[in-house]
């Protein structure tokens, strides 16, 4: 059997590390946009003994997430998975990819076992969870829109609301990749990221706005230390343009506004990307047959 799902990207502009032993109320509190360029997983499965086979853009790939997500869906199921998933954005600059990935591929297999899209969902928290590679991406992928995660955890064990403001973006790679989980380990970018996030989460609570979730990213990332040189000197090129900030956890940015004018400058730094809010979230576009 194949089917093919999508699910859109997602960044963030602030958070508050929020980890508990379940896995499922694990995650963070803070808020970001799912975005219309994401990622396709096209799954086929065949009677076999578990093995899963992965393809990211044409080549052969261990994705650990993906692949422990999946197998705890097939597990106990004599099938085999062959997967290829095309990512439209880069991975380990902030735009969800590890998420979209998994869960993706975890919803085009839950579509082939006649299983429901929560299990998907379940499977790809939990791995991002447990590879510390995303704390928040998969609950907000689970609501679609402009996301304010106001519970960590995947709902219902969480609670993410939207902030109904549609807004279109550009968003730039402006230096190399940023491990997450290498900043997640560092206990003092830790305590700095949640009390300033949870400062932050306070604030967007007070005016959920998305005027004011701009503000509040620019702040999160000054004050945290977590921008860059190159985010820093992208940012400035570019404040008198629109509200702009740092993608959380990547070297990139993104911006509102003059949208041309911004891409423009923004080019000179690195990729540039054009998006809008995708408010439908991860869904199946081509059923199993």
């Amino acid at each position: 059997m194949k089917a093919i799902a999508f699910c859109p990207g997602h960044i963030t502009g602030f958070f508050q590390i929020c980890e508990h032993k379940e896995p499922l109320r694990s995650g963070s509190r803070g808020a970001g946009i799912c975005t219309t360029l994401g990622a396709t997983s096209t799954v086929v499965s065949k009677k076999g003994n578990g093995d899963i086979e992965i393809h990211t853009n044409g080549r052969k790939s261990d994705a650990p997430v993906t692949k422990q997500a999946l197998a705890r869906m097939i597990l106990g199921r004599d099938i085999d998975l062959d997967v290829e998933t095309l990512l439209d954005l880069p991975i380990s600059q902030g735009f969800g990819m590890s998420a979209a990935g998994a869960l993706s591929a975890a919803l085009a297999t839950a579509e082939i076992l006649d299983a429901p899209m929560y299990a998907a969902l379940e499977v790809a928290h939990e791995a991002e969870i447990l590879h510390r590679t995303g704390l928040g991406d998969v609950a907000a992928l689970s609501k679609g829109g402009v996301t304010f995660r106001r519970v960590e955890g995947l709902p219902p064990q969480g609670r993410v609301d939207r902030i109904r403001a549609d807004v279109e973006l550009v968003l730039a790679v402006v230096g190399p990749p940023i491990s997450t989980p290498t900043v997640l380990s560092d206990q003092d970018a830790r305590e700095r990221i949640n009390l300033i996030g949870k400062e932050c989460v306070e604030g967007l609570e007070f005016s959920p706005t998305l005027a004011n979730f701009f503000r509040l990213s620019r702040e999160f990332a000054m004050r945290t230390g977590l921008a860059t040189k190159q985010v820093e000197e992208a940012l400035a090129e570019i404040d008198d343009l629109g509200p702009s900030s740092m993608v959380m956890l990547g070297n990139s940015v993104f911006a509102s506004g003059d949208l041309d004018e911004q891409e423009k400058i923004l080019s000179k730094f690195g990729q540039t990307f054009r998006v809008r809010v995708d408010w439908k979230g991860p869904r199946v576009v081509e059923p199993k047959k």
